[in-house]
């Protein structure tokens, strides 16, 4: 069964750090674009990063860009998103798909349950 799961959310104070975490089942991950995606309250979901397949070449959104990054562990089967800096505006629920290509706008398969960020004082 082909599954991407989130973790590692939870609630950090403004300027600090959390880890997300992206574990595929069911396929190879390294064989995929995968894009990480929030979606904050009355918003639409947008792409805020992503790691090729075929280089590992990155993809940042502007709003995250030099605080976030992405990488990949193939021997786990995961991809990580080191996010720090954290604002409030980071507040979202998260989700890491498949995608057609960096930067990330279609997925593949459908969306997972997502994990929530929240950064708040």
């Amino acid at each position: 069964q082909v599954q991407l799961v989130e973790s590692g959310g939870g609630l950090a104070q403004p300027g600090g750090s959390l880890r997300l975490s992206c574990a595929a089942s069911g396929f190879t991950l390294e064989n995929y674009n995968i894009g990480w995606f929030r979606q904050a309250p009355g918003k639409e979901r947008e792409g805020v990063s992503c790691i090729s397949s075929s280089d590992g070449s990155t993809y940042y959104a502007d709003s995250v860009k030099n605080r976030f990054t992405i990488s990949r562990d193939n021997a786990k089967n995961t991809v990580y998103l080191q996010m720090n800096s954290l604002k409030p505006e980071d507040t979202a629920v998260y989700y890491c798909a498949r995608t057609l290509r960096c930067p990330p706008n279609l997925i593949i398969g459908s969306w997972g349950q997502g994990i929530q960020v929240t950064v708040s004082s």
